[in-house]
């Protein structure tokens, strides 16, 4: 916990984190609750397959948290059941007497080539990654909209939703997840357009890049995640993207509503999403012959829309 209790930058808020019994977002719980917040620990219990574990995650992550004097309470609803949900919110009022941020890490994977993918394996990491991150915030949003109509004055509240590298430049055998991820940098910026202005809720996705149960499970990422930079820099650490998640919680912050940022190691990225690559004008209706004609000109750049990330630090071979 931090030595220096005056100068924590969450001091009294109460932040929920999903899926925060491991990895990442048992990182960005601990990491709260470091900086003075009052933490909801949420995670379902679950292994990869879905099935059930006999100890709570969740409640490991709060003996953590309270046994280095801080403050959190454990939570395993379903985040994609929409009464759960609401049961999630629920807790942080009735424990804590409110909510100000919540992080929506909760995710799963079910990787198969497109061509032999099932109903099951689809509707599974859509339910969990999409409708999980809407269903929380959803109620976060009705807690915050009645906190602003009681008292007369915007709130300074925070939704966090987690996307991925996966649904911003892709990755084969993710088609379920990548979709799902690509709808959760959306649902920020929709959340960004009805909460912001109006009631003052700040809304961001981060997608960061660590060792977790997820990255170790997906193709081609374990020999990567694993590594270390020549320096000796542990990069896929899961407790390198705490801070930065953290610090978008922190009452005040000034980082745009509805950015989209990228988090791993020692590197952060903000995208620039939903930008217009071209545009050309006809100055009439466009027959084939026009299109044909004009056709470089419109897909000019394209080749470079979707590229993957370049490497942006030496790694030990």
């Amino acid at each position: 916990m931090s030595n220096d209790k005056a100068g924590r930058r969450l001091d009294g808020r109460v932040v929920i984190v999903t899926g925060a019994g491991r990895g990442i977002g048992a990182s960005y719980a601990k990491f709260a609750a470091s900086e003075g917040a009052k933490v909801v620990v949420n995670d379902l219990g679950r292994t990869l397959q879905g099935e059930a574990e006999g100890m709570s995650p969740a409640e490991q992550v709060v003996s953590e948290i309270r046994a280095a004097g801080g403050e959190a309470v454990a939570d395993t609803h379903d985040v994609a059941d929409f009464e759960g949900a609401r049961a999630l919110v629920e807790t942080a009022v009735k424990t804590f007497g409110g909510l100000d941020v919540l992080v929506n890490n909760a995710g799963i994977l079910r990787d198969r080539m497109f061509t032999n993918m099932s109903e099951q394996e689809w509707d599974e990491v859509v339910r969990v990654n999409l409708r999980g991150h809407f269903c929380t915030s959803r109620h976060a949003a009705g807690y915050w909209r009645d906190q602003v109509k009681a008292n007369g004055a915007p709130v300074d509240a925070v939704v966090i939703q987690t996307t991925s590298i996966a649904g911003l430049h892709g990755n084969p055998g993710q088609s379920n997840y990548m979709a799902a991820k690509s709808g959760v940098a959306t649902l920020a910026w929709s959340i960004h357009l009805d909460m912001n202005q109006r009631y003052g809720v700040r809304s961001y996705a981060i997608a960061p890049s660590a060792r977790t149960r997820l990255t170790l499970n997906s193709p081609g990422a374990v020999e990567v995640v694993n590594r270390k930079t020549a320096s000796g820099f542990d990069y896929f650490d899961p407790d390198n993207t705490a801070p930065f998640v953290v610090w978008l919680g922190a009452k005040g912050c000034k980082a745009p509503s509805g950015s989209i940022f990228g988090v791993e190691g020692d590197v952060l990225r903000r995208y620039d999403a939903w930008h217009v690559g071209t545009t050309v004008r006809n100055g009439k209706r466009w027959t084939f012959e026009d299109i044909e004609r004009r056709s470089a000109e419109l897909f000019a750049g394209s080749e470079r829309a979707f590229q993957p990330i370049a490497e942006v630090t030496n790694f030990e071979e």
